[in-house]
């Protein structure tokens, strides 16, 4: 992967979410908040910083509520990882969708001067999730289709246990979680847990309540005829959901070893 450079910022904003329990992690979530856990010598969430700092955003809004003073504890301000790291605690957990919307001054200030906030779209990612997605390459393609929302979309043997999205030829998504299009002529895979979002979909968002946004936000505007896209992913990607997930992706990591944009970034201090 290349270097970072001057023009890689093309979302200058971007949200890892970290609130969850991590029930079924239990009884290591218990005394360690799930993006805290170690993978190959790093915190989880050190994948996530790590892959934003590679494209190039240098600023991320990270949401809290589990242990939420140990996951700050151990970030601090993000230095360790070239990313600035900004925090939204949720004193009664939200859900995605809540916590993305609380985020909302936060994901503002981070505008650099000069930048309207319509043009300057929104990279969510989960921070229990290791991958290799080339951000630069889906925030073009969610700028050139004008899509509300974008979501990396990832083949996988177990696709229709987590919910398929059908898309056409275009990438435009025309069946959502078994509802819309027929299935037949579409391509249908599963969310890979990275999406971009139009800066409008802020404002769509319900304020002051928690909330999900697939089961109740993004399904609803996808039926009025709001353009969500899916950029396909074909790369690595890891989970880290259950214990034996967590098993896998740290074997894996281990063989494989650490993508090329974490070699560069130290260890913790403990």
């Amino acid at each position: 992967m290349s270097a970072p450079d001057a023009h890689a910022a093309l979302a200058p904003r971007a949200m890892i979410l970290a609130a969850g329990r991590g029930t079924r992690l239990r009884p290591l979530t218990d005394v360690t908040p799930k993006p805290m856990i170690e993978v190959a010598g790093r915190p989880l969430i050190a994948y996530s910083l790590g892959l934003l700092r590679a494209h190039g955003i240098r600023d991320a809004v990270v949401n809290t509520h589990h242990l939420g003073d140990r996951l700050q504890a151990a970030l601090g301000d993000g230095r360790a990882w070239g990313v600035r790291v900004h925090y939204s605690h949720e004193t009664e957990l939200l859900d995605t969708g809540g916590g993305i919307r609380a985020a909302k001054p936060l994901l503002d200030a981070l505008l650099p001067p000069g930048v309207d906030p319509a043009d300057a779209p929104i990279v969510i990612l989960n921070g229990d999730v290791v991958s290799d997605v080339p951000l630069r390459d889906v925030v073009r393609f969610h700028r050139e289709r004008r899509a509300l929302a974008t979501f990396v979309l990832r083949d996988d043997p177990q696709a229709a246990a987590y919910g398929l999205f059908g898309c056409d030829d275009e990438g435009r998504i025309r069946r959502f979680l078994g509802k819309g299009a027929p299935a037949k002529g579409l391509v249908e895979r599963m969310f890979a847990s990275v999406h971009v979002l139009d800066p409008r979909m802020l404002e769509l968002m319900p304020a002051g309540r928690p909330f999900h946004t697939m089961r109740e936000l993004y399904p609803a505007l996808f039926a009025r005829g709001e353009r969500f896209f899916g950029y396909r992913y074909d790369g690595p990607w890891y989970a880290a959901d259950t214990p034996d997930d967590l098993a896998f992706t740290r074997a894996a990591l281990a063989g494989a070893g650490l993508p090329a944009w974490m070699r560069d970034l130290p260890l913790p201090a403990h």
